[in-house]
């Protein structure tokens, strides 16, 4: 009798910690919340980052501090939060490129993309863009492709395999173009060397290069996604300018680390979905070209698992690596 009474708390002492693992404390969050962002300030990453994060912070009414944790095509940034506490405290601000295209571009990885990470939220779909110098005799992609049949053109990218050279790539296979690939360690110094005029092309993010095209400091000649970009209803999609298969647009979310709750990781989600009812925010992105997105923990950790697919393949076709 007296082992079945033991038996018998031992299993609802089991039961309840294994419910409470799944219930977000009523306080959740009860100090500051970090969200690490892989890339280098300037990105579209770190601008979704500050924005969404900014919103929180008031939501919750505690700090959301932004840390940038760039290097390794992201690999970095993302390893900081795989091994971080699963409590909801440590974010990760990811996005397809090293999400989904790293565990095709790098042999091995300290993680799991993966069962390592726990979806949380998306936040926008992002459109990138192919960018001239302003000193190109060019205004569309057709003009690009014909001019560099005539000269050596180089395109810059964040670095091997990432979706600037992907793009790149694809471009170069859809239009016959030629054009090298130059790699740089992030996609802020590829744009600095565009608008110097050491480089001739960059495929980025929209949000990276939106104050540049204003400027008139580099030229927007075309935008990846299936529409245009409201903010800049003059640039036509790529699909528009002759290459009609070609249509990309990236996801950006937040991630948790594995063993989060699932209580706090719901209670997460749906705080971001209320912050991204705000105007001021929704007008930041409009102005930045980011499409809001919304998706459930499961559905965006299940495009997740067929994006990795997707990309493989495309990453394969380029013969593209970071080893």
């Amino acid at each position: 009798m007296r082992v079945q009474c033991v038996l018998g708390l031992a299993l609802a002492v089991l039961g309840a910690q294994s419910a409470l693992a799944q219930t977000a404390p009523s306080t959740f969050p009860s100090k500051p919340v970090r969200i690490v962002v892989p890339q280098t300030p300037g990105g579209a990453s770190d601008a979704l980052a500050r924005m969404v994060g900014q919103k929180l912070s008031e939501k919750w009414g505690q700090p959301v501090v932004v840390e940038n944790r760039a290097g390794a095509g992201g690999n970095i940034g993302m390893d900081v939060v795989a091994k971080a506490l699963g409590d909801g405290y440590t974010l990760l601000m990811s996005y397809v490129g090293s999400h989904a295209i790293n565990p095709s571009i790098y042999s091995k990885l300290p993680f799991d993309p993966e069962a390592d990470f726990v979806a949380v939220a998306t936040l926008a779909n992002v459109p990138f863009i192919a960018v001239v110098n302003a000193a190109v005799p060019v205004t569309n992609l057709k003009g690009l492709v014909s001019y560099s049949a005539g000269k050596p053109i180089a395109f810059g990218s964040a670095g091997n395999g990432s979706v600037n050279h992907l793009l790149g790539e694809m471009f170069n296979t859809a239009s016959g173009a030629k054009m090298q690939h130059v790699p740089y360690k992030g996609a802020a110094p590829a744009l600095t060397d565009l608008i110097s005029g050491q480089i001739q092309v960059v495929f980025t993010s929209l949000p990276s290069v939106a104050q540049h095209i204003r400027s008139g400091t580099v030229k927007g000649l075309a935008v990846t996604g299936s529409k245009r970009a409201a903010a800049f209803k003059d640039i036509p999609t790529i699909a528009e300018s002759g290459f009609p298969s070609f249509v990309i647009n990236p996801w950006f979310g937040l991630f948790a680390s594995k063993g989060t709750p699932a209580a706090v990781v719901k209670q997460i989600n749906a705080d971001v979905k209320k912050v991204m009812e705000d105007k001021e925010l929704l007008d930041k992105f409009t102005a930045l070209g980011a499409e809001p997105f919304e998706s459930s923990p499961q559905d965006f950790q299940a495009m997740l698992h067929a994006d990795i697919k997707t990309w493989a393949a495309v990453v394969k076709s380029s013969g593209a690596t970071a080893d």
